[in-house]
């Protein structure tokens, strides 16, 4: 049996295990309002997304040759798998790389604050947020929202416990509590755990919108920046 096949029966076999445990949906993710931020949001960065896409795209070639994007499936809104996109901010066999890289995080995370495999367009898009803007496209398509929970690889998922699950009752965001929070200073995944599930607790489309304004400033402002 080669690797593809038996990486889809692991993926198959996490998404079979989520779905046994998992409980119902948070109310925010059938929202017609925040659905609509959404839509608003994600067409405002994309239309950013053109107007800066060539430069990145030449930057990213010249330091590292390689695709412009990097793309990884992950768990979104009751443990669905979906792709993820990105600008690729690291070198092109960063994940074969991974096992020689020292895991700085505590819990069902990786993390480390000088990864070597980062290149030097990497560390600027990463400090900006910039790597996150394509991200818009699985918003516009119902993948994620603007504002919700970090998006866990099959590797992280299959070792959750039913606390663990709670996090992905909603639609994963490309922000949320973690990244206002602490940002990249935060290693411990418990204590990411607890912000998603604050996050919960707290949400109206208000809630969202405070978020998403406390993200640009956090953005402009560099707290927590790689």
């Amino acid at each position: 049996m080669n690797s593809a096949v038996l990486q889809n029966n692991s993926n198959s076999t996490v998404a079979h295990s989520f779905f046994s445990n998992s409980p119902i949906p948070h109310r925010s993710a059938s929202c017609a309002i925040k659905r609509l931020f959404d839509i608003a949001g994600s067409l405002v960065g994309l239309a950013i997304l053109a107007i800066v896409f060539l430069p990145i795209a030449i930057a990213i070639k010249l330091d590292n040759p390689g695709p412009v994007f990097f793309s990884q499936k992950r768990h979104g809104l009751n443990g669905k798998m979906f792709t993820i996109y990105k600008f690729r901010s690291m070198v092109v066999n960063a994940e074969e790389m991974k096992d020689r890289v020292e895991n700085e995080a505590s819990g069902l995370i990786f993390k480390n604050f000088q990864d070597p495999r980062v290149t030097r367009v990497g560390k600027f898009l990463r400090s900006t947020s910039i790597d996150e803007f394509p991200q818009f496209w699985n918003v516009l398509m119902g993948e994620m929202s603007l504002v919700g929970t970090r998006p866990p690889t099959s590797d992280e998922v299959k070792n959750y416990n039913a606390r663990h699950w709670r996090r992905l009752n909603v639609k994963p965001g490309i922000t949320g509590e973690w990244q206002v929070n602490g940002r990249s200073e935060i290693s411990d995944f418990e204590a990411i755990v607890d912000l998603d599930l604050r996050y919960q607790q707290c949400w109206t489309p208000l809630y969202d919108l405070a978020i998403i304004w406390k993200t640009i400033y956090v953005v402009f402002a560099k707290v927590g920046a790689v």
